[in-house]
């Protein structure tokens, strides 16, 4: 049972840094978004390891995404003169998960965000975004999780990462309550209201 389950998540992590490739190799970003959400989809309505409830797979038709809108895409140098921050998360399965910030993204018009790392089991970039519309996950969304694949890319060595808030996510806790996920701190809050990336799922409507 466990060597089943170890083996599909295996798959599924493989999958999304496949997708994610892709994405940094598309011709532009808008056509890298395209396959973003045309792989996405396929997982979540055919991998074993999809974070929907078996119940919400049936009627499953596509994750709600904003079109993609190119003012929303950045090419950041991190500024790393900032003070170190330590970050924990408790999780069920996890224990407790360890962050050190490693700088910060200042997005013109929008706001900053805290760049952290993963201080456990090889560690990674982590970013994830909290934001004020009114459809968006109130937990925040993940727009990098390099750990598990999810990386858009930039100049790592000189300093710099692609930060689009159109490839902003939900996490598998916005979909069932089995998953215990990381939220969005206050340094990653932002003041406005992004119009790109996943929204919250609409309501499935009552049976007559």
């Amino acid at each position: 049972m466990l060597a089943a389950m170890a083996l599909t998540l295996l798959d599924w992590r493989r999958r999304v840094a496949r997708l994610y490739a892709d994405v940094r190799a598309a011709r532009t970003p808008a056509e890298g978004h395209s396959l973003w959400r045309t792989g996405r989809d396929r997982l979540f309505a055919e991998h074993p390891d999809s974070p929907l409830e078996p119940a919400d797979r049936a009627g499953f038709s596509g994750l709600p995404v904003a079109p993609y809108d190119p003012a929303l895409r950045f090419d950041v140098e991190l500024d790393t003169d900032v003070d170190a921050t330590g970050w924990e998360v408790a999780t069920d399965g996890d224990g407790v998960v360890p962050f050190s910030r490693i700088g910060v993204a200042h997005l013109p018009g929008l706001g900053d965000l805290d760049v952290w790392w993963l201080e456990s089991y090889g560690g990674g970039v982590f970013v994830p975004i909290r934001d004020q519309a009114p459809d968006t996950y109130g937990g925040g969304r993940y727009l990098l999780d390099t750990v598990k694949g999810a990386d858009l890319g930039g100049d790592a060595a000189g300093g710099r990462l692609v930060l689009d808030l159109n490839f902003a996510y939900n996490p598998s806790c916005a979909y069932s309550a089995a998953w215990t996920c990381p939220l969005a701190p206050a340094g990653n809050t932002l003041a406005v209201a992004l119009p790109g990336g996943e929204r919250v799922r609409a309501a499935a409507p009552e049976a007559g």
